[in-house]
C-alpha cells in the first residue's frame, strides 16, 4: 500500500509538472497520451488479474506451464493491438487533432512489452510477492518521470513526442526485477495438459470488465478532446486528473482485495467481511476527498496546476463525486469477479456505454459533461448494491459467504 501511494504520487507529480510546464493547450495533447496509457493499463490488467487468479489457485508444476501460456497469449494480443495502432495512426491523429502520428506509432511499439510486463506483475500479485511488484511499478514510474522531464529541458523535440518516448522507455524499466532465466520454457506436452477453458473464460470476462473501466474512466477525456478546443480540453484534463485521486486510492485496495477473496473462497472462508472492510475504507476516503474539493477548490488547483486552470474550480468537487460513485461500484464488481459472478461486469459495461451516450448528446458545456457522469455513476452504484443485496437474500448465493 505504501508503494502504491508512492507510485501514484509519482505519477501525479509527473502529470502536474507537465501541466505547469506545457500550459493548458499543449497539456491537452500530453493528457491524451496519458489517457491512452491508462487505457493500456486497463487492458494490461486483464492479463495481470488473470495471472494473479491462477497463480493463487494452481500448484507450482502446473503454474509454470500456465504462466508460459499466458506470456504467449499476452504477446500475441500485444502485437495485434500494436500493429493496429500503427496502421491507424493517421486516422487517430485526425480524430484527436494531434500534431503528429508518431505518438501513436511509439505507443503501438510498446504495447507487447506492456502486456508481458502485466503477466509478470500478475505473478507477483498472485504469489503475494509485493516487494517485487512494488519495484516494478516504481521502476516504471521513476523512469518515465526522469526521462520525460530530461528530454523536455535538454532537447527541442515536440512535447507530445517526448511524452510518447518517455512512456515507451518506461515499459522497459518496468520489466525489472524480472529475469528471463526465471521464465524457463516448457514442453509441448505440458502446454497440452493445461486446461485453457477456465483461463480463457476468466480472461474474456475480465477483458469485458476492463473495457467497461476504459469507457467509464477515460471516454470523457477523449470525447472532450474531440468536441472542445485544446485549451478547454487541457483544463478538463487537469480537472479529471485531480478528481480521479479517489479512483487511484480505490485501485490500491483492489490490488489487495482480489487475491485475498480468491484465497478465502478457495479455503471455504467468509469473504463478505473483506468486502465490507474495503468498502468502508473507500467510502471514508471518498467523503474526505470530496469535502476537501468542495471547501478548497481554488487552493487545490493553484497548488497542483497553477492559476491558469482556476476556471475549473467550481467543477472540482462535482467531478470528485462522480469518481467516488464509480470507485464504490468498482469494489463490488471486482469482488464478484473474484467469485466467478459476472453480472456486475455486464452492468458496468452497460452503464459505461450509457455514460458515453450521455456525453455524446449532452456536451454543450464542461459542466454538462460532468453532471451526466454523476447521473450514470449513481445509477451504476445503485444497480451494483441491488445485485449484492439480492444475491445475499436469494437462493443463488452460492460462493458468497
Amino acid at each position: 500500500m505504501a508503494s502504491v501511494i508512492l507510485v501514484n504520487g509519482g505519477n501525479y507529480l509527473y502529470n502536474l509538472l507537465l501541466g505547469r510546464i506545457l500550459g493548458p493547450a499543449e497539456f491537452a495533447n500530453a493528457a491524451l497520451q496519458i489517457t491512452l496509457l491508462l487505457i493500456l493499463s486497463f487492458l494490461g490488467m486483464t492479463f495481470q488479474l488473470t495471472t494473479a487468479r491462477f497463480a493463487v489457485e494452481q500448484e507450482n508444476k502446473n503454474w509454470i506451464a500456465q504462466r508460459h501460456f499466458l506470456i504467449v497469449v499476452s504477446s500475441i494480443a500485444g502485437i495485434i493491438i500494436g500493429v493496429l495502432l500503427i496502421i491507424f495512426s493517421s486516422l487517430l491523429q485526425t480524430t484527436f487533432h494531434t500534431q503528429t502520428k508518431l505518438v501513436f506509432i511509439l505507443l503501438g511499439i510498446g504495447v507487447p512489452l506492456y502486456f508481458i510486463m502485466s503477466v509478470i506483475r500478475g505473478t507477483y500479485q498472485g504469489k503475494q510477492a509485493f516487494k517485487k511488484l512494488s519495484i516494478s511499478y516504481q521502476s516504471e514510474m521513476l523512469s518515465r518521470l526522469v526521462i520525460t522531464l530530461s528530454f523536455l529541458y535538454l532537447t527541442g523535440i515536440e512535447s507530445s513526442v517526448i511524452v510518447a518516448i518517455g512512456i515507451l522507455l518506461s515499459f522497459v524499466f518496468g520489466l525489472y526485477p524480472s529475469k528471463l532465466k526465471n521464465y524457463k520454457s516448457v514442453t509441448k506436452s505440458e502446454i497440452r495438459n493445461i486446461n485453457t477453458r477456465p483461463i480463457y473464460r476468466f480472461m474474456m470476462v475480465t477483458a469485458g470488465y476492463e473495457l467497461s473501466q476504459i469507457i467509464i474512466n477515460n471516454s470523457d477525456v477523449l470525447l472532450v478532446k474531440h468536441y472542445f478546443n485544446d485549451t478547454e480540453a487541457g483544463l478538463y484534463s487537469a480537472l479529471a486528473l485531480i478528481g480521479r485521486v479517489v479512483y487511484f486510492v480505490a485501485w490500491m485496495f483492489v490490488m489487495l482485495l482480489l487475491p485475498k477473496v480468491v484465497q478465502k473462497n478457495k479455503n471455504n472462508e467468509k469473504t463478505k467481511p473483506l468486502l465490507f472492510k474495503y468498502m468502508s475504507m473507500i467510502a471514508v476516503l471518498s467523503f474526505v476527498i470530496v469535502c476537501t474539493c468542495y471547501f478548497a477548490p481554488n487552493l487545490i488547483i493553484t497548488l497542483m496546476f497553477g492559476s491558469a486552470y482556476l476556471s475549473m474550480a467550481p467543477l472540482l468537487w462535482q467531478y470528485a463525486v462522480a469518481t467516488s460513485l464509480f470507485a464504490l461500484a468498482n469494489i463490488f464488481a471486482y469482488y464478484f469477479l473474484s467469485l466467478d459472478q459476472y453480472l456486475p461486469v455486464v452492468l458496468s459495461g452497460l452503464f459505461g456505454l450509457l455514460q458515453v451516450f450521455l456525453v455524446v448528446f449532452f456536451h454543450n458545456t464542461l459542466y454538462e459533461v460532468v453532471h451526466v457522469q454523476i447521473i450514470a455513476m449513481a445509477i451504476l452504484l445503485f444497480a451494483q448494491l441491488a445485485f449484492f443485496l439480492l444475491t445475499i437474500n436469494g437462493s443463488k448465493s452460492k460462493g458468497l459467504r
